[in-house]
């Protein structure tokens, strides 16, 4: 059970096509739809960060962003492993990849997450939840220090401006 004493003060939102590690605890919020968000936590050293990607992959090295979920995951992790951490104390979870047929007639949200979860398992990270698929948008507030996520279905994604509260 959370210690509601112990929620970070500082705050972050996270747009599509980037990473965020932050060096102190951290609330991190993000909209997404067929987009995918990957965060990734250190079990021992307990600090943990997220990847927001829109597409699946790229194998061109002149587009190569974290806009793609193969150069966001494998950067993302990079990141972690710069900092010290060792594959086998890292654990990842996915969110999003939702089906939204009145703006793309292909399913790329399950693509993202496919990739995710292809990409994960490549690199020896254990995936140990997911919320994704469906029809219907998320709000996503990830905890950097305790690995928490609270999830909020939507049928709109308003922007990016739901949270903090304001």
């Amino acid at each position: 059970m959370s210690d509601y004493n112990n929620i970070p003060s500082n705050r972050y939102s996270l747009e599509p096509g980037f990473i965020y590690l932050p060096e102190r605890a951290t609330l991190v919020a993000s909209s997404v739809g067929s987009c995918v968000v990957v965060s990734i936590y250190d079990k021992k050293k307990r600090f943990g960060g997220l990847g927001h990607f829109q597409y699946p992959l790229t194998r061109d090295r002149n587009k190569a962003s974290s806009r793609y979920g193969n150069v966001c995951i494998l950067t993302l992790i990079q990141m972690f492993l710069s900092q010290g951490s060792k594959r086998r104390h890292l654990e990842a979870q996915i969110f999003g990849g939702a089906h939204l047929p009145k703006k793309f007639a292909k399913n790329v949200g399950m693509d993202n997450v496919r990739l995710a979860r292809k990409a994960l398992r490549y690199y020896g990270i254990h995936v140990a939840s997911e919320d994704v698929g469906g029809e219907k948008g998320r709000k996503v507030v990830f905890n950097t220090a305790t690995n928490e996520v609270a999830i909020l279905k939507v049928n709109q994604i308003p922007g990016y401006q739901w949270y903090p509260y304001k």
